[in-house]
């Protein structure tokens, strides 16, 4: 039996979990009972083969993950939403109506586009910008470069620690525990059962927080080696190569969730270390939930029972 690789996220009270193309959102709903829809994406690789090459499949899996978080997201928010006016409902309908049904679709691509282009002028442009009054003072292009790193970094760390302190996000930090806690307990072979679930840690290596934290050091290195004169080209360049950094990004976490030699642990400690802010210890009910999102898309039972008889492949 060849070696599974669930993953997921949290999203609004609740947990998706994806395997292969299908994927399922587990809700815990305002009455208290677990709401779970099963759905599949299919994924561009499929159809297009060259999207399974290294670098290129990276670039392709982040959008798609963008994809279907906000799907989930959307999806988990619904069970939450305070009743809509009429005025809404019909300016809703009126714009169903003339996009001929494809609203939804319309709207989820534009909030990922817009999402994308936020991220990039934060965590991209902003940083070059405020340090790039350096070069007057710092001839070492390798210096500025990584003192505009330091900077980008430090802004995602401020990102992670302003909204950690919310309390919606909070509970949604749980859940992405309960997440990472089931995943882990799969992968050692145990059952899952809130019981065992819980023993296990709230960290995990292929964690889309240290995917983030990993761009942000692969940023560094590219740019280093990158030298254009005019400032409006640097920032330009640092656009386009995006999809390279989180093509090479994707690769490090790929091989991060395969490995466990000494090298690949410590570089992904860093990732790892961050996690501690994006994710809380969840309790039991969120467990449960987490166990049910599983369950929707994988024979966590067979398994185990693969595992626990040594009979995993690559």
């Amino acid at each position: 039996m060849k070696k599974a690789y669930v993953g997921g996220q949290a999203v609004i009270e609740g947990v998706m979990m994806k395997h292969d193309d299908d994927y399922a959102i587990a809700v815990r709903k305002p009455d208290n009972s677990i709401d779970v829809k099963i759905d599949k994406y299919e994924a561009f690789a499929n159809k297009h083969a060259f999207a399974k090459w290294p670098i290129i499949r990276g670039v392709v899996n982040f959008v798609e993950s963008m994809v279907i978080g906000m799907k989930t997201l959307t999806y988990s928010a619904s069970f939450y939403e305070e009743e809509e006016s009429g005025e809404t409902s019909a300016v809703s309908n009126w714009f169903d109506k003339i996009t001929g049904g494809k609203s939804e679709d319309i709207m989820m691509g534009f909030t990922v586009c817009l999402s994308i282009v936020m991220a990039i002028g934060i965590f991209m442009v902003l940083p070059y910008l405020l340090t790039d009054f350096l070069r007057n003072y710092i001839e070492s292009h390798f210096i500025v470069t990584a003192l505009e790193g330091v900077v980008r970094i430090a802004i995602f760390l401020c990102y992670i620690l302003l909204i950690s302190r919310m309390e919606d996000i909070q509970r949604v930090f749980m859940y992405h525990g309960a997440e990472h806690k089931t995943i882990n307990c799969m992968e050692h072979g145990e059952e899952l059962t809130p019981e065992n679930v819980m023993k296990y840690s709230r960290l995990h290596k292929r964690c889309g927080t240290s995917f983030l934290l990993i761009v942000m050091f692969v940023s560094i290195i590219f740019f280093m080696f990158i030298r254009v004169e005019n400032v409006w080209l640097r920032v330009l360049v640092r656009i386009l190569l995006l999809p390279a950094i989180a093509g090479v990004s994707y690769e490090f976490i790929r091989l991060a969730g395969r490995s466990n030699s000494k090298l690949v642990c410590s570089l992904s400690k860093p990732g790892m270390l961050l996690q501690k802010f994006t994710t809380r210890e969840p309790d039991r009910e969120m467990i449960e939930v987490a166990i049910k999102a599983v369950e929707g898309v994988f024979d966590w039972e067979s398994y185990v029972k693969a595992v626990k008889n040594g009979e995993l492949e690559d």
